[in-house]
C-alpha cells in the first residue's frame, strides 16, 4: 500500500534522476508520468500508482519545493478536469493508453463539444446526429457552440444523437473527435471582453471510427454526466490558499488605496472576503471527498457559489475604484490560450465574470440539480421525459 512516506521517496528519486535545473520540461513531465506521480490515484501505467487521491498533495508539495515544472494545468484544464476522468471511467484499455499520457503531458489539448444553439441549458435536446455506416465508422453532422479552446484543441469530447426514436436523454452516444479531421470547422466567437476565447464548431460529415466511441451506444448521457460533474468541481473548486482568486486583487486595492475606503464598502468587502474563504474551504472539503469516490451533485453548489461570488467581487472592485474602474486595458481581438482573471485589469474581471453563471451549466440549471439531487425536493414537471426526441416540438 502506497503511503505518504513512499510517495516522498519516489518523488525525491525522480528529482535526483531528472533534476529540474538540467532536464527539459517535456523530459521531466514524461519521467513524472512514467513514475506514476502524475495523478497518483490513477492505475499503474496510466500516470498513477493506485494510491489514495488525497496523497497527490504530498507529491505536489515536494515538486513545488524543488522548482519542478508543471504541465500548465490552466491551459489544458478541459483535458485534465473533464476528458481524463471520463476516459478513465468509461474508456477501453487501448483508449486509456492512447489518450491519457499525451493529455497529461499537454501535448494534446482537448475541448468539449456539448452545447448547441438549441441545446444549452437543455443539453439533452441536442440535435447533432451521428450515423453508423456499414464500414464501422460514424458520420457526424451538426453544430456546437461556446466551445472553449476549440482553436487550440487536437481532440474533443463529443456527444451526438444516434437514435432519434428514443426520448431525449436516451439515444445519445459519446465520442472522442479528432479536431484535425475533414469536416471540422472552428469559428471564433468574440465576447464582451474583446477576446474570442469561445468558439462555435461546425461538423459536416465528420467521420469518427467506432473505436473512438466512449461507453455503449445510446448511453452517452450517463457518460456525459460524469464529465459534467467533474467539470463543475473543476470550475468551482480550484485550488489556492487563503485570499486567492478574485478576492485577491480587490483586497490588494483596498490595502493600497486607503483614500478610496468608505464604511459601507468596508462592510461589503468583509462580507465577500468571508464568503470567499468559506467557498475555498468548502472546495477543499469537496476535494477530500473526491479522494474516496467520484464527484457528485455537490459540485453544482460549489460552482453556483463560484459564479455568484466572482460577479459580486468584481462589481465591488469596479465600484471601489470609481472612474478608474471604468477604464479598460485592451479591446484587441485575441484567441487566448486561457482565462486570466487576475492578470488583467478590473474591467476585464467585471466583464468576464458575467459568463461564470452560464459556462459549465447555467446557475438556473444548477439550482435545480441542488434542489432535486442534494436536497431531495420534488422534481419539476417534465412532459417530454418519455417522448421520442424526433416527436418533440422544435
Amino acid at each position: 500500500m502506497t503511503d505518504a512516506d513512499d510517495l516522498r521517496a519516489r518523488t525525491r528519486a525522480l528529482l535526483a534522476e531528472h533534476p529540474p535545473a538540467t532536464t527539459s520540461k517535456a523530459g521531466f513531465l514524461a519521467a513524472r508520468f512514467d513514475a506514476g506521480l502524475a495523478w497518483v490515484h490513477y492505475p499503474e501505467g496510466l500516470g498513477g500508482l493506485g494510491a489514495a487521491r488525497s496523497l497527490q498533495s504530498v507529491v505536489d508539495a515536494e515538486l513545488a519545493a524543488a522548482g519542478a515544472p508543471d504541465n500548465d494545468p490552466r491551459r489544458i484544464g478541459i483535458g485534465l478536469g473533464m476528458a481524463a476522468p471520463t476516459i478513465l471511467a468509461y474508456g477501453t484499455e487501448e483508449q486509456k493508453r492512447r489518450f491519457l499520457r499525451p493529455l497529461w503531458l499537454g501535448e494534446e489539448v482537448w475541448c468539449q463539444l456539448f452545447s448547441e444553439p438549441g441545446a444549452g441549458s437543455d443539453l439533452a435536446a441536442l440535435s447533432t446526429r451521428a450515423v453508423l455506416g456499414d464500414d464501422g465508422v460514424w458520420t457526424v453532422t451538426g453544430q456546437k457552440v461556446w466551445t472553449s479552446s476549440a482553436h487550440l484543441a487536437r481532440w474533443a469530447i463529443l456527444i451526438a444523437r444516434t437514435d432519434p426514436a428514443q426520448p431525449k436523454h436516451r439515444g445519445i452516444t459519446y465520442f472522442l473527435c479528432d479536431m484535425t479531421d475533414p469536416g471540422v470547422e472552428v469559428r471564433p466567437l468574440r465576447q464582451i471582453t474583446g477576446e474570442a476565447e469561445f468558439n462555435e464548431v461546425f461538423l459536416t460529415g465528420v467521420r469518427i471510427p467506432d473505436s473512438h466511441r466512449l461507453g455503449e451506444v445510446g448511453e452517452g448521457w450517463q457518460v456525459a454526466r460524469t464529465t459534467l460533474m467533474n467539470e463543475r468541481v473543476s470550475i468551482g473548486g480550484s485550488t489556492g490558499g487563503r485570499e486567492s482568486g478574485m478576492i485577491a486583487p480587490l483586497a490588494r486595492a483596498w490595502r493600497e488605496r486607503p483614500e478610496l475606503r468608505t464604511h459601507a464598502l468596508h462592510q461589503r468587502l468583509v462580507t465577500l472576503w468571508v464568503e470567499a474563504e468559506v467557498a475555498r474551504l468548502t472546495g477543499e472539503r469537496l476535494r477530500q471527498q473526491l479522494a474516496v469516490g467520484q464527484p457528485g451533485p455537490e459540485g453544482s453548489g460549489l460552482k453556483l457559489s463560484f459564479a455568484r461570488l466572482n460577479q459580486q467581487i468584481s462589481g465591488l472592485e469596479v465600484e471601489l475604484l470609481g472612474d478608474e474602474g471604468l477604464l479598460y486595458d485592451d479591446w484587441t481581438m485575441r484567441r487566448p490560450e486561457l482565462v486570466d482573471f487576475t492578470g488583467r485589469g478590473p474591467g476585464y474581471r467585471y466583464l468576464r465574470s458575467k459568463g461564470n453563471s452560464i459556462e459549465g451549466g447555467t446557475s438556473e440549471v444548477l439550482l435545480n440539480i441542488v434542489a432535486e439531487r442534494v436536497l431531495g425536493l420534488p422534481t419539476e414537471p417534465r412532459t417530454d421525459k418519455d417522448v421520442a426526441w424526433k416527436d418533440l416540438a422544435r
